[in-house]
């Protein structure tokens, strides 16, 4: 699309991830959609209308994410994708990804 400037490139950094890339995607995947749910803004996170969730779950056809691609590199399954997206991330998880050092030059 070729899309640049603030709004696509604000505050970005690269992290490790080629450790635990299977760990880091899916966990940042699913608490990116559970945090307008976890902070009580909504009582589902389909009802957040700014997040891709409810593109991911088929209850809306949007164009901004490419979700052939994030389903297949995350390896997840879009049958159980809901469900698995309500799981509850623990803190050890976050801290985990938090605690991810950043390679040098980035």
């Amino acid at each position: 699309m070729g899309f640049t400037g603030s709004l696509f490139q604000q505050k970005t950094k690269a992290l490790c991830v080629e450790d635990e890339r299977e760990f880091f995607g899916t966990t940042t995947f699913h608490y990116t959609h559970q945090n307008p749910f976890k902070a009580g803004l909504v009582k589902r996170m389909e009802d957040w209308e700014f997040s891709s969730f409810r593109d991911y779950v088929g209850l809306r056809n949007g164009t901004l994410c490419n979700k052939t691609m994030a389903l297949q590199f995350l390896d997840l399954d879009v049958v159980t994708l809901y469900n698995d997206s309500y799981n509850v991330i623990n803190d050890e998880s976050l801290v985990k990804i938090l605690e991810c050092p950043i390679p040098k030059g980035n």
